[in-house]
């Protein structure tokens, strides 16, 4: 997406057991709904997002951290005015994603 400057980190290939993104997102950016196998840690590095975890929406700012379960649906916009920075933490040395065919309505 235009605007996203997101690292990625798999720790397979670096002899690590977890994974991440390094997330820097303009206003109203985010990943599709998706879900992975294992869970995923969010540290709020500066900005706001507003994080669907299940059926839940979490407004997480500069210092928040949330955790979402396995196999469970969950995205994240920029719902602040500036940048977000953020850090997403796989649990697993490589990075396992389904993606939702559709954003369900809620």
């Amino acid at each position: 997406m235009a605007g996203s400057r997101t690292l990625r980190f798999e720790g397979a290939q670096h002899g690590s057991g977890v994974s991440f993104f390094l997330v820097t997102n303009a206003p109203g950016q985010g990943p599709v709904l998706h879900r992975h196998p294992y869970s995923e840690t969010w540290s709020v590095l500066d900005g706001e997002a507003t994080i669907r975890i299940g059926e839940h929406d979490v407004v997480a700012r500069t210092g928040d951290t949330a955790v979402v379960p396995p196999d469970t649906w969950h995205r994240f916009t920029n719902t602040g005015d500036g940048d977000l920075r953020m850090i997403c933490i796989h649990a697993s040395p490589v990075m396992i994603q389904e993606n939702a065919a559709e954003d369900p309505p809620r």
